[in-house]
């Protein structure tokens, strides 16, 4: 739990709320949370998602693991303390975006059930959406898009997800996507479809 260091704060409420800027958007405000290791395919099946969103008139944003550590997370490296405060920030951004009326989507490795659950913990019932976004490791390693299974076998990357740092697998996600078997469209197809049925979206 983090420590809430400043006093003398009060929280403001504005005049709009959620449901104001849901009926705006005509969608709901929500977090796609895309959790994998490395190679799995987060960020390519988050941005196929967020394309099709767009074309069909919805408002999206991805959140995406590198990008945010070039600016938000500049700062954190990946020891187990770092990598919980980067997924705790992310968890208070991808809200922040959903209250918004966004549908924000999150593509980290967040290897921790704990730090899942806390970013879930901050949302409504059914406002969360845990992606997960399998693979065997062997196929992870031989995609290696970045290479960076390379360098962990060789010693050159310390504490690497699913080499030589955890992964904890999501016990209860609202989907599982194993981008071993299904390709892009089908993966994407499958998240939509979802928000279709949970009417996050409208149907076609």
């Amino acid at each position: 739990m983090t420590l809430q260091k400043a006093t003398n704060i009060t929280w403001h409420h504005g005049a709009i709320a959620k449901a104001d800027r849901e009926r705006l958007l005509n969608q709901r405000g929500v977090v796609i949370w895309f959790t994998g290791i490395s190679g799995s395919g987060k960020s390519t099946l988050a941005h196929a998602v967020e394309e099709e969103l767009f074309e069909r008139g919805h408002l999206s944003f991805v959140l995406d693991g590198d990008n945010i550590r070039h600016g938000l997370n500049k700062n954190l490296g990946f020891s187990p303390e770092d990598r919980e405060e980067n997924i705790r920030r992310i968890g208070e951004v991808a809200n922040l975006f959903a209250q918004a009326g966004l549908i924000a989507m999150t593509a980290f490795i967040s290897p921790y059930r704990a730090d899942r659950d806390n970013a879930r913990s901050l949302l409504q019932k059914g406002d969360f959406i845990e992606v997960f976004v399998k693979v065997p490791l062997g196929v992870a390693e031989e995609r290696d898009p970045k290479g960076l299974y390379k360098k962990a076998r060789a010693g050159e990357i310390k504490e690497f997800t699913g080499i030589s740092a955890p992964y904890e697998e999501p016990l209860n996600p609202e989907l599982v996507i194993d981008t071993s078997e299904l390709d892009l469209a089908q993966s994407a197809a499958k998240v939509l479809n979802y928000l279709q049925d949970q009417g996050i979206i409208d149907k076609e």
